[in-house]
């Protein structure tokens, strides 16, 4: 495998070169995945159904927010809403764009730094962008929340998880793998798991699955 580029820079081209597409209303776009209705409205609704079961609003941390067009629709029903991702421009973006009371804004590499406190971490098409390396890095700290909702593109039917990526622009599927917690090298330590959510993927192959774990911290 190539040496990789390190992960913050690759991140950051990506918005410079308006790698995943471009919207003409921000300088930041984080692709068709986090702006398709047909993708983002079922998401938000199960999410916010889930958010909205407790009688005691919980902490949400949002590892690797994006343009936070996503995130906008999930602050309600939490506590606090905190986001997260590795490009500073971004998240300094974010700040100025949307002043939600219950939201802050973190700039982290998930893989190497300490992460916020909190009750349910989302990982939305993040942990498919990230080397089996930079993944295990983050697995670990997942196991400090209750709950971890992750939402991967994978293939259609059986397929070989966690086959190893260059952190970046490109994800596991041209591969036919995906990120799977639960097999190694990760091996996600769970009490429960519940399937919230299979979309097929807007304009490409395979589908996308939301999945919600349960910690053994619960």
């Amino acid at each position: 495998m190539k040496t990789p580029w390190p992960t913050r820079d690759v991140m950051s081209q990506i918005y410079e070169l308006n790698l995943w597409g471009t919207d003409h209303q921000s300088d930041f776009y984080s692709g068709i995945g986090s702006h398709s209705p047909d993708l983002v409205n079922p998401y938000v609704e199960v999410v916010s159904s889930f958010l909205s079961s407790f009688e005691n609003p919980i902490v949400v941390c949002d590892l690797g927010c994006g343009d936070f067009n996503v995130g906008t629709k999930l602050v309600g029903p939490a506590r606090k809403y905190i986001a997260v991702d590795i490009v500073e421009e971004l998240i300094e973006h974010n700040r100025s764009a949307f002043k939600e009371e219950k939201a802050e804004f973190h700039c982290l590499d998930i893989t190497a730094d300490e992460l916020p406190t909190g009750d349910c971490v989302l990982l939305r098409h993040v942990l498919q962008h990230l080397s089996n390396s930079e993944i295990e890095r983050v697995v670990p700290k997942l196991e400090d929340y209750r709950y971890v909702i992750l939402t991967e593109h994978l293939p259609e039917g059986d397929f070989i998880p966690n086959k190893d990526i260059l952190s970046g622009q490109g994800i596991r599927l041209k591969k036919k793998s995906g990120v799977d917690l639960l097999a190694p090298p990760y091996n996600l330590k769970i009490k429960d798991e519940k399937r919230l959510l299979i979309q097929p993927a807007k304009q490409s192959r395979g589908v996308i699955v939301t999945v919600l774990y349960r910690m053994e911290t619960c």
